[in-house]
């Protein structure tokens, strides 16, 4: 049963942004960056603007460490510089000791919570896990005071549908002994987003009013855009996302698609949107990962028309701030092309007076008639390909030379 207004009341806050690009999406590339990487991509993040950076897993290695203590000294008062540990003493140390220079330095620690895990991987009773909780936890709050930040990660909370007393009891205990942010992630997608959502909706109206709830979701499935986005509006005000979605296995949720997806939801999103088109590039180039061209936002196909009907659409609508087949303003992403019409054997007499006019060439809506099966003709020939505008102005200049001798040849506008 839908109530009316459930989940659908925006939150009083804006998202807070927890980038987990330079230690989930490092980890998980075939040439992990070097610290004079780490830096450029850490400096893109600072100026996207987002509220907190995890800089790495400072126990992991000693050139872990290195970064994460180097980056925690370039950090600004306002951002958030977290070490990954796991809830062991000598790791938390580490992580501690690496990003305590930062201004707002954050220890976080995970641990599986979930049925499953528990009894297949640690082999351990629950009493166990939550005495492992708090003991960690309470470590972790003695190392940072007042000074720093603690944010307990329940691994693999996505799993945990056989046990979710337990998971809220968990996460409770962690309050308990001192975190400031509790973690939900779904560390593998296995089911759909509604679920995930439901439970994130359980816990936050089972801990505390006011608690910091954050998610971390993957996209095994596809769907972890989706997932993060409704999991703000159940509660978690926290979003831990990727630049380019980098990440284990299928990555992690897309840091570009969750906030534009909140943007185009009247939710206010504190990021320099307009650095995300660059940004996406850089963090492409620097990862030699490839931007699919149909990659929302971002991809090179994805401001392109070839449909007649969808080309007469974003013809009427061109400059109205809503376009009848235009997803988000491509000026709000700092991409340099809008609306893209290209002419392919699919397409209409729309698309050839709008690729005219866009190349300076004065032509009437009658002539751009007539071109039509002319220009479809020639496509199909092709095989259906689209056609450039060097063919679609010979054979206006075509048609004009046919029409009369006193018809003149192709003017600048």
């Amino acid at each position: 049963m839908i109530i009316p207004g459930q989940g659908l009341k925006t939150p009083p806050v804006s998202p807070f942004f927890m980038d987990v690009t330079l230690r989930d999406g490092n980890q998980a590339l075939r040439k992990p960056w070097n610290l004079e990487e780490k830096e450029i991509i850490f400096k893109r993040l600072v100026k996207l603007g987002v509220q907190g950076i995890e800089v790495g897993f400072a126990s992991a290695s000693k050139q872990d460490f290195e970064a994460c203590s180097y980056l925690a000294s370039l950090a600004p008062e306002n951002v958030a510089i977290s070490s990954l540990s796991r809830a062991v003493e000598k790791e938390i140390d580490l992580s501690w000791e690496a990003i305590r220079k930062a201004p707002r330095p954050r220890i976080h620690i995970v641990y599986p919570i979930s049925d499953f895990t528990i009894r297949n991987v640690l082999g351990i009773s629950e009493k166990e896990v939550k005495e492992n909780i708090i003991r960690s936890v309470s470590y972790a709050r003695k190392l940072a005071g007042n000074y720093g930040e603690v944010q307990f990660s329940g691994e693999h909370f996505g799993d945990s549908l056989e046990n979710m007393d337990f998971a809220v009891e968990a996460f409770q205990a962690a309050l308990d002994a001192g975190a400031d942010v509790v973690n939900l992630p779904n560390t593998v997608e296995r089911y759909r987003p509604y679920l995930f959502v439901a439970m994130v909706r359980k816990v936050a109206e089972s801990l505390p009013q006011g608690s910091k709830i954050s998610v971390h979701t993957h996209n095994d499935l596809g769907m972890a855009t989706a997932t993060t986005v409704e999991s703000f509006f159940a509660g978690a005000t926290q979003l831990e996302t990727a630049l380019n979605g980098l990440g284990e296995r299928a990555g992690n949720t897309n840091t570009y698609e969750v906030a534009i997806a909140l943007h185009n939801c009247g939710v206010k999103v504190d990021l320099d949107l307009q650095t995300i088109y660059e940004t996406s590039r850089i963090v492409s180039r620097m990862s030699d990962v490839p931007i699919p061209e149909k990659a929302p936002l971002i991809g090179e196909d994805v401001v392109a028309h070839r449909s007649g009907i969808h080309q007469d659409g974003v013809s009427k609508t061109k400059d109205m701030k809503k376009g009848a087949y235009r997803a988000f303003d491509a000026n709000l992403i700092g991409r340099p092309e809008g609306d893209r019409i290209a002419f392919t054997s699919q397409s209409g007499k729309s698309a050839i007076y709008e690729i005219l006019m866009q190349s300076g060439i004065s032509v009437s809506k009658e002539e751009a008639s007539k071109l039509q099966p002319i220009l479809k003709s020639i496509s199909e020939n092709y095989g259906g390909g689209e056609l450039s505008i060097e063919e679609i102005k010979g054979e206006l200049e075509k048609l004009r030379l046919l029409e009369g001798p006193n018809r003149k040849h192709l003017q600048s506008s």
